[in-house]
């Protein structure tokens, strides 16, 4: 194919930008097209206002991107044809571009006023995301606006109102930036406007309220075997269900939250709701924020991660500038290590070492059934993995035909297990190998020397409470384990993909404070000899 490249070739680079890609097109579709044609690094979605999904890609070698070029240059999807180019590395990346949200928004949206007229309030907490029907937007912006005026000055909050967003859609999404008080009043009146409308027009009877929620914070909000969510819905009269994954597009990182019930016991259960939502987000933060202290050398703000996976976090509410106006669906501006996670992890991302780290052995078992899943087809997503990664990757044979897991074998330092074990988790999720319902939860073997599995117990099993505690993890030392030839036992980790990295780390910590205690100590007795 004669392709123009419309770039002169010293410009050419790893980026290229595809355009004109079907909004509902599955990701696990767009990542497999990709993969074809090299080892993809990071893919970010532009924001942009037109209806057509824009990203940009960044293969691991120039010769992947002038390939993937030639090859889809013109491809055709259902009736869209792709349209790509290069992006020079000179050029800065288009305005406002979802970091590494790999399910990232599209917004086109028309902002309420800010409270007191300033362009944006003081403060800004976790928003509120409600879904409205298209039919009352015209209501809740009211005459010339005063309506929109007047709720954002009673709750002191801003309120973005997407009009553009899908356009002929029945449904328009409005964006809360508030307090959490703020955020529920503003939510009780858009409520109370709607029902006033229905009612004089006649056009339904109850309205719902429709929160929508980012996917990786769904399951806890949902709880084990659903148990959260029942209980609101027993405190407060309603009935809630929650849209399947099968909805999640390349547009569309957000479950809808539907609560049936009248306007008090729906407002009742928006603020269990998003309580609960903005635990689980604060969970997260904290969990991400560790990483950067627990991996030595690690440089969290370069390292990406999952270019199918793990779930994304939603950016900081409170975060300046652009990210102050943005739905957090959109990820502009979350906090610097955050913002790194989901970006590429180009060459000298990590300092220098005078030495090469430490190599690492971990055995991650998965269930039988999501092997195939995790070679891929002709062993191409595990050789992509190991190679992004920077580890080895082996998948144990079966222990006999019935067995229900296999064992994966990651072998690398620090950096390299949290990409390589982030990608695994974050597959199992994307490819529904765990109930829509539970968050992925692995069990890990790591090997410690056995003068150290003392110390990771501790004393009456303290330590290792006070690891279960801190990570979340469930963490397991077998007592009496018969120590193998290189005088090694294994500790059990169990748990979701942060809790179980925290747990790693920290054992990791323990064992070489161990080793080096040893080590003074067998320096120190020979000088304390000789000096008699």
């Amino acid at each position: 194919m004669e392709v123009d490249y419309s770039v002169p070739k010293k410009l050419r680079s790893r980026k290229i930008q595809i355009r004109n890609i079907p909004p509902h097109l599955q990701w696990e579709v767009l990542d497999g097209l990709l993969a074809q044609y090299g080892t993809v690094e990071n893919v970010e979605q532009v924001n942009t206002d037109t209806e057509t999904a824009v990203v940009n890609v960044t293969y691991a070698t120039k010769e992947e991107a002038k390939v993937a070029i030639e090859k889809l240059s013109g491809h055709q999807f259902e009736n869209y044809s792709f349209k790509i180019s290069y992006i020079p590395d000179e050029e800065v990346s288009s305005p406002q571009p979802l970091q590494r949200s790999r399910r990232g928004g599209h917004s086109s949206r028309e902002q309420g006023p800010s409270p007191g007229g300033s362009s944006q309030p003081k403060q800004l907490d976790f928003p509120l995301r409600m879904l409205v029907p298209t039919q009352f937007v015209g209501a809740i912006i009211g005459k010339e606006g005063l309506t929109i005026k007047n709720l954002t000055k009673q709750t002191q909050s801003k309120v973005d109102i997407h009009r553009k967003e899908n356009a002929g859609a029945a449904e328009k999404p409005i964006t809360i930036h508030a307090t959490p008080e703020g955020c529920s009043e503003a939510c009780r009146m858009i409520l109370d406007i709607m029902q006033k409308e229905a009612d004089e027009t006649k056009s339904a009877e109850e309205i719902p309220l429709k929160i929508l929620a980012h996917n990786s914070l769904v399951g806890r909000l949902i709880g084990k075997e659903g148990r959260n969510l029942k209980k609101i819905e027993q405190d407060t009269g309603t009935k809630i269900t929650i849209s399947p994954l099968q909805d999640l597009t390349i547009y569309n990182p957000e479950r809808t939250i539907t609560v049936k019930g009248n306007i008090d016991a729906c407002s009742n259960a928006e603020v269990e709701i998003m309580k609960k939502l903005r635990e689980a987000y604060e969970n997260d933060i904290v969990a991400v924020s560790q990483q950067a202290n627990l991996i030595p050398g690690l440089n969290l703000s370069a390292l990406g991660i999952f270019s199918t996976g793990l779930s994304m976090l939603p950016s900081a509410a409170g975060a300046h500038g652009a990210a102050a106006t943005a739905p957090y669906h959109t990820f502009a501006s979350p906090p610097a290590y955050l913002s790194g996670l989901y970006g590429a992890s180009p060459a000298g991302a990590f300092p220098h070492q005078h030495s090469l780290p430490e190599q690492e052995i971990v055995n991650l078992f998965i269930p039988t059934q999501a092997v195939g899943a995790i070679i891929g087809k002709k062993g191409q997503h595990i050789k992509q993995l190991a190679r992004f990664a920077g580890a080895s990757i082996k998948i144990a044979p079966a222990e006999g035909p019935d067995a229900s897991e296999r064992m994966v074998i990651i072998t690398g330092p620090p950096e390299a297990q949290f990409k390589a074990q982030g990608r695994i988790f974050g597959k199992l999720k994307e490819e529904n190998f765990f109930n829509p319902k539970e968050e992925v939860k692995l069990e890990a073997h790591i090997k410690v020397p056995s003068s150290a599995a003392g110390r990771v117990i501790g004393k009456g099993g303290k330590t290792v409470n006070e690891l279960q505690n801190l990570t979340s993890a469930e963490v397991i030392v077998p007592r009496d384990q018969t120590p193998d030839e290189n005088e090694e036992v294994i500790v059990k980790i169990i748990g979701h993909f942060f809790a179980s990295q925290t747990a790693q780390r920290k054992i990791r910590e323990i064992v070489q404070h161990v080793k080096q205690q040893e080590q003074k100590h067998a320096q120190g007795a020979p000088s304390s000899h000789r000096s008699k």
